[in-house]
């Protein structure tokens, strides 16, 4: 049964919704010409309801080429900027505003620009998970799925900056053999894994394979059998001979491991502290009922001044046109 995660003074809201929140979000999307928009880090009734679910390369691309009026992008805060980046003239909704990101909050524009200016020689390439405002100080972007070739595509005489999250920059250089100057970003999901409780529990599951994301701290991705985004990792699953996998990234992805695997199991890793730290909360700020709420009221809108949106779109384009040929599946 669907129970209301809106807040007590939206009750008078929550009497108005329709008791099948999944066929009146069908109606809406038939009347906006919209197009759903999800990552995998999404509750699962919204994987389920959305036209595409994938990483943020995957999500990209889709963004790039819809021809939907309406985007409604069930993912955080930077996803639906760049969405709104490739399509100024659409309509791109957030379900919640508040749906940040710890790892594009550890990068202020102000402070990145005053780093940036140490290193005038270098070029900027910046994870898509970071501020539109970053993405306007940058030269290319990269995802987690392209990362590493973007970066073997760039001359080696050629000095690079790497931002926001240093644990996926050490990632590359450790595969490309490159030294990055990296900006200290992370993300609070990511850093949260804990190697001696990976450990534990890779004893208590000798069978399973331990596979991780690169935004991971090193200690863990030492443990891991595959790294990949998160795409790279639900291809992983879906081919491996394997039955079992110790899963070291936001577990929302494991929901999607199960609808396309059968007899499989999946153990999210554990985070450091007994808490649910493992689970992003800012993606986990978008339900069902604000999605319908987004889409039925057009809003909350998500808006860029045409300054920063051309700025950013330059490094955004580049990566798409550098990444045509990569296949995410090898993570």
């Amino acid at each position: 049964m669907f129970t209301s995660t809106l807040p007590a003074t939206n009750r008078s809201t929550v009497a108005d919704l329709p008791e099948d929140l999944f066929a009146a979000i069908q109606e809406l999307k038939q009347k906006l010409n919209a197009v759903i928009l999800a990552h995998y880090y999404q509750d699962p009734d919204i994987q389920d309801i959305a036209d595409y679910i994938g990483d943020s390369l995957g999500l990209a691309r889709q963004a790039a080429q819809t021809d939907a009026d309406v985007i409604v992008f069930a993912g955080v805060h930077f996803m639906a900027e760049t969405a709104k980046i490739l399509n100024p003239d659409k309509l791109v909704l957030l379900p919640d505003l508040d749906a940040g990101c710890s790892l594009a909050e550890s990068c202020p524009p102000d402070a990145f620009a005053q780093f940036k200016a140490q290193y005038p020689d270098h070029i900027v390439v910046s994870y898509i998970n970071c501020t539109a405002e970053i993405k306007a100080m940058s030269d290319i972007i990269c995802t987690s799925s392209n990362a590493v070739e973007l970066v073997r595509q760039i001359p080696e005489n050629q000095p690079i900056i790497f931002a926001p999250d240093r644990n996926l920059g050490r990632y590359v250089m450790t595969e490309t053999g490159r030294e990055m100057v990296l900006w200290e970003g992370a993300c609070m999901v990511h850093e949260n894994f804990s190697q001696k409780k990976l450990v534990q529990l890779k004893i208590e599951h000798p069978e399973a394979e331990i596979i991780a994301h690169p935004e991971c701290e090193l200690p863990v991705l030492d443990q891991a059998d595959y790294i990949g985004s998160t795409t790279a990792l639900l291809n992983y699953v879906k081919s491996s001979p394997k039955l079992s996998f110790i899963v070291a990234t936001e577990p929302g992805i494991i929901h999607q491991m199960e609808k396309e695997t059968q007899g499989k199991s999946f153990i999210p890793a554990p985070p450091m502290s007994n808490c649910a730290c493992n689970e992003c909360p800012h993606m986990r700020l978008n339900t069902l009922e604000k999605l319908y709420l987004a889409m039925k009221n057009c809003s909350p809108e998500i808006t860029l001044s045409e300054e920063i949106r051309i700025a950013a779109l330059r490094p955004i384009q580049r990566m798409l046109e550098m990444s045509q040929n990569i296949n995410v599946s090898k993570g």
